[in-house]
């Protein structure tokens, strides 16, 4: 069994519901043991890749919805990644249409594994790089040591240049509850 840290985000429609669905439908999935934990969730300002302005693609101006969870599987990383894509397409995602998402899951960390192919980079890249990601990761796991660079969260989230923490606002969930288990989202 793998414990394995996800990064959720949503940038149409209502994030703080859409997380929740997909949280909630992951829950469900074979092979997902169980959901460990949910961070609160951020409201961030999107980010623009360079790449996508060269391909003419464009972002949207609403900020995104962002969260880390915890869930322990007993699948294997591209198993698990099918299953995140899955959910990604029942909850409205067309990687083909468009940047923007009803729901984002991307595999931060799955155990110590570090993984590197055409399909999936474990861990994640540019984590140590991404507040919407650092925060919410800092709020469940400030010791997690990265694999690859020996930091921990809250080394990386300090190591951010300043000022960032303005595109960043820490919310609660609607009912106030902590989202651990697919039963309470």
């Amino acid at each position: 069994m793998a414990l394995v840290f996800i990064g959720l985000g949503s940038n149409l429609g209502d994030g703080i519901l859409n997380l929740r669905k997909a949280w909630r439908i992951l829950g469900e999935q074979p092979g997902i043991i169980s959901l460990a934990a949910l961070s609160s969730p951020y409201l961030t300002r999107p980010v623009v890749k360079e790449a996508w302005l060269r391909e003419g693609r464009h972002l949207s101006e609403q900020w995104f919805t962002n969260a880390v969870g915890v869930l322990e599987t007993d699948l294997p990383p591209h198993d698990l990644l099918a299953t995140l894509q899955a959910v990604e397409k029942d909850l409205g995602r067309d990687r083909q249409k468009t940047v923007d998402r009803a729901v984002d899951l991307d595999i931060l960390y799955y155990d110590e594994l570090v993984c590197v192919d055409e399909k999936l980079q474990i861990p994640h890249p540019g984590i140590e790089e991404r507040l919407f990601v650092l925060a919410p990761l800092e709020e469940l796991a400030p010791d997690r040591l990265h694999p690859v660079t020996g930091k921990t969260t809250q080394q990386m989230r300090l190591a951010l240049p300043p000022g960032g923490d303005i595109d960043l606002r820490k919310m609660t969930w609607p009912d106030v509850q902590p989202l651990q288990g697919a039963n309470q989202a």
